[in-house]
């Protein structure tokens, strides 16, 4: 199933005590996992995940999204001596390797595990992590997405660097603003299509921040909100009929070069010990033409 991955995994969550599907995914693929909640919520959590995976929160309820939780599961992870830290959105149902043009799903331990040992061959890399599974695509004429992108923005799937001095602020889009903050300092983002994460689509799940910040006007808030923080870097626009932020120029304002570490070790074999087999019987064709080429092919 893969190594497991080396820096704490954090899941923030609230109001999903049953259907948390990052979780499930993860204990699935039996990755070392803690669960951030609200204080009020700690036993509900605790009858469908076991009370040994639970973090209680110091507060609850304060209005302010998911910012608090996350400056939390950043000091907890300092003080655990961690030189990383992951945080995920809870509603993450599974995780894609990205392999000749196929999204096939894989272990969390591989794609978590991979991406730290990629992360950590370069001394500049602030946040990493995974892409979302529908925008790694092949497009119509055939052109395959890289397997990893320098300096955008990473959402719901984050490695970050714990030394350096930036944090989650505001109340919207702070992922965003985070990775505008640690270009803007010139440190590098990363975010990986090679291995994504499918998440299920904003607003589509109870929970969360639903309620509390996208309903009404929501996101004419948090996009205006962004452009205030930033101006000249962030505009609003009409996407997917709502409005929504965008970064002018799609972020190639951020050129800052990765520096890869003098003494990183670049493993001999590309993929690092991976293999790809069937855990269940393959229909699909296309994938058993995959397979079988995987395996008797050069």
């Amino acid at each position: 199933m893969g190594p497991h991955p080396r820096y704490p995994v954090y899941v923030i969550s609230k109001g999903r005590a049953d259907t948390c599907l990052t979780a499930k995914s993860l204990w699935k693929d039996r990755v070392d996992y803690k669960l951030v909640v609200e204080p009020q919520e700690h036993d509900a959590y605790a009858v469908n995940h076991g009370a040994g995976k639970i973090l209680t929160l110091p507060f609850s309820n304060l209005g302010q999204g998911s910012i608090p939780a996350r400056n939390w599961v950043w000091e907890h992870a300092k003080a655990s001596g961690a030189e990383r830290h992951w945080i995920l959105d809870d509603n993450l149902r599974d995780f894609r390797r990205f392999y000749r043009g196929r999204r096939i799903p894989c272990s969390a331990r591989v794609a978590l595990s991979v991406t730290e040992d990629f992360v950590d061959r370069y001394e500049n890399v602030a946040v990493a992590g995974l892409n979302y599974t529908w925008f790694v695509v092949e497009t119509a004429r055939g052109y395959l997405p890289p397997p990893f992108i320098v300096n955008v923005r990473v959402y719901s799937c984050m490695l970050i660097q714990n030394s350096i001095t930036q944090r989650w602020r505001g109340r919207y889009n702070e992922d965003t603003d985070l990775c505008l903050q640690v270009l803007s300092a010139g440190y590098c983002t990363i975010l990986m299509n090679a291995f994504n994460c499918w998440k299920i689509r904003t607003m589509t799940m109870k929970g969360g921040n639903t309620a509390d910040l996208y309903q009404g006007d929501g996101r004419l808030k948090m996009a205006r909100s962004l452009q205030r923080a930033w101006p000249g870097v962030v505009e609003v626009r009409r996407r997917f009929r709502r409005p929504q932020h965008a970064i002018k120029n799609q972020w190639k304002g951020f050129d800052t070069p990765l520096r890869r570490k003098p003494d990183a070790a670049i493993p001999a074999d590309s993929e690092q010990g991976i293999a790809l087999g069937a855990v269940r019987p393959v229909r699909a064709e296309s994938l058993r033409r995959l397979l079988e080429g995987v395996n008797d092919g050069p």
